[in-house]
């Protein structure tokens, strides 16, 4: 079956799952525990992001709001078993770079992410840090390019797999840059941080929060951060701009989708609640000790900001020919 007939029976699917929850729908949602898929493994920023959120949503809706880790793909093994799903509300997806942005890596998605699995509130962004292990001789971003063109092909980066913004934040600085650094990618942030920390991997980005109890340990280093201002929590690391490539910024970010159909009244619940959620005065320490900025916003602002985002990566993985199976 082509890419194209399975997408079209993808349709028909969830438009008969949407005739089947709009005559299931009770009268008040929710009624029953929500599932929240985390498309990666557990201990990276998205799962972290996830368990945050949904600890401060689940008294806002009245019920438990459930996490599920479904990692592969680059974040679209879970991906598509939401966008599978009935949209009703109770099964959603955290949804990042990979989905938004980075779908173009793959040639062979039996789903749309922009129209399968849109977003219903954006929730954070995160930027991130560029982190070498303590024995890499690079001191700085420049000794860490100069040290790449001295030794091409020999030089690793990890990742949470393809297409995600750890690995969009690489390929974009190996394509500025024009060095040649070998993807390694993992089933999620934390083992990749596992295996910078044992060397296995020469270097790898990785948000400012998760990166910090281990830049303490003196076991990595970081070099630059990729947001366009210096981070507050780091004020002696340079952007990646500033420090030798003019131009760059990869700034992660990260929202909450529901398969294409969901009743307008669910979503407007959905995303009411999570818009609340974000301002809770408690959840405001917890994102600046992840280094993290609350998003929010109508559902509007997050179909404009993934299409815009989608637009711009798109772009990168044309320019440098980036491909996924």
């Amino acid at each position: 079956m082509t890419a194209k007939l399975v997408r079209s029976s993808l349709a028909l699917a969830a438009a008969l799952a949407w005739g089947a929850a709009l005559a299931q729908q009770p009268a008040s949602f929710p009624s029953r525990p929500i599932k929240l898929v985390v498309p990666y493994a557990a201990g990276g920023i998205a799962d972290v992001l996830a368990r945050v959120v949904a600890e401060r949503l689940a008294p806002r809706l009245g019920q438990p709001v459930v996490i599920e880790n479904r990692p592969g793909a680059g974040g679209h093994v879970g991906g598509e078993f939401v966008a599978r799903s009935v949209p009703d509300g109770y099964t959603l997806a955290l949804t990042t770079i990979a989905h938004n942005g980075a779908a173009g890596l793959y040639r062979n998605l039996v789903y749309d992410p922009a129209v399968d699995l849109p977003p219903v509130a954006l929730i954070a962004e995160s930027p991130s840090v560029l982190m070498v292990n303590r024995d890499v001789p690079a001191q700085s971003v420049a000794e860490l390019i100069a040290l790449a063109r001295a030794k091409p092909g020999q030089l690793t980066f990890g990742t949470a797999g393809n297409g995600s913004a750890m690995h969009m934040a690489a390929e974009l600085f190996k394509y500025m840059t024009k060095i040649d650094i070998v993807h390694v990618p993992y089933r999620g942030a934390a083992p990749a941080m596992n295996d910078l920390l044992s060397g296995q991997v020469t270097m790898l980005f990785d948000s400012v929060g998760t990166a910090h109890q281990h830049l303490k340990s003196g076991r990595i280093r970081a070099l630059g951060v990729t947001s366009t201002t210096r981070n507050p929590s780091l004020p002696d690391v340079p952007t990646i701009a500033e420090a030798g490539v003019p131009g760059y910024t990869s700034v992660p970010w990260y929202a909450i989708s529901a398969p294409k159909g969901l009743p307008p009244d669910v979503a407007a619940r959905l995303n009411a609640e999570i818009n609340a959620a974000l301002k809770s005065p408690e959840l405001a320490q917890k994102w600046e000790a992840l280094g993290v900025l609350p998003l929010g916003g109508s559902q509007e602002d997050a179909v404009k900001r993934n299409r815009a985002e989608t637009e711009r990566w798109n772009a990168v993985i044309r320019s440098a020919n980036l491909r996924a199976e």
